[in-house]
């Protein structure tokens, strides 16, 4: 099982005055340690859960493409972007250039959206949940033909391209891999089976029904399940000396028994980078035999 680092909080002691060399580091020690893929939040605000919406809060694709300036192996993705903040052939440009650019590592990590508040606060394009779904669903058919060899028109309900061109294309054939998240049973993981190379779902008690659910909507649309990757998230706080590090592996061993195949976390203190340094040493080594 691989493990990934989700940074979710830019709050940190050093201020904005800092905040530059401070992600330089956690990134730079991420990828030294074994993280495979580092992620951002596509928010505007800070999220309740993680921190007052005042905190800092840096804009996604302009970070991750700072992070391909300072990492070489890992794999950069938003996660994920909310599908209503760019414009789908806006949003298919950037995700080959953040590929190009960090050569060959850009995922696009797309969902429906869910703040509201934020969206008010600057002006964002909200719309009612089932057009959301619609919109998701169209964006990802957009991307799709941008990344092909096809740069024609599209023609969809919400959007409508005159001309589909994406040059240059993305170094990764035959493009991004695409990670949905959520876990809505009806439409989200639909569309994973359909579209995606990667699901994301919140740990817990629910992770083997939704993934029976993937399963049969994989089944309806003749695809492979196992061509799907199984991401889970949950917070990766392995104790300031390490106290935590047994209960995070026995969480990661019950989902790899369902076959997830990779945790994605984000680690408190992390720009401390001790809790970084004890995933390396302690947990991602163990996790690799999963």
């Amino acid at each position: 099982m691989k493990i990934g680092l989700h940074i979710a909080d830019f709050t940190w002691p050093g201020g904005p005055q800092d905040l530059a060399a401070d992600l330089a580091r956690i990134a730079t020690t991420a990828e030294d340690v074994g993280v495979t893929k580092i992620s951002v939040m596509d928010h505007v605000w800070q999220i309740r859960g993680v921190g007052p919406e005042e905190n800092d809060m840096l804009e996604a694709y302009t970070a991750l493409g700072f992070l391909a300036a300072h990492t070489k192996k890992a794999e950069l993705l938003a996660w994920v972007t909310a599908v209503t903040y760019r414009e789908p052939g806006l949003l298919a440009k950037i995700i080959s250039t953040l590929d190009v650019l960090s050569g060959g590592r850009a995922w696009l990590g797309i969902g429906a959206a869910w703040n509201d508040e934020e969206s008010r606060g600057l002006g964002l394009h909200f719309p009612p949940t089932a057009e959301r779904f619609e919109r998701l669903e169209e964006t990802l058919r957009i991307c799709l033909q941008m990344w092909s060899d096809d740069d024609g028109p599209f023609e969809g309900t919400h959007y409508t391209l005159g001309r589909t061109l994406d040059s240059p294309h993305p170094l990764r054939r035959p493009h991004p891999p695409i990670l949905i998240g959520g876990g809505g049973e009806k439409k989200t993981l639909r569309l994973v089976a359909q579209y995606a190379q990667a699901c994301n779902l919140f740990g817990g008690p629910e992770v083997a029904r939704k993934l029976d659910v993937l399963r049969g909507h994989c089944e309806a649309v003749g695809r492979d399940y196992e061509e799907i990757e199984k991401t889970v998230m949950f917070p990766l706080d392995p104790g300031a000396d390490g106290e935590n590090v047994d209960t995070i592996l026995e969480q990661m061993a019950g989902l790899a028994k369902l076959g997830v195949t990779h945790v994605h976390g984000w680690v408190p203190g992390v720009s401390a980078i001790t809790p970084l340094e004890i995933l390396g040493e302690k947990v991602i080594p163990e996790a690799d035999k999963l």
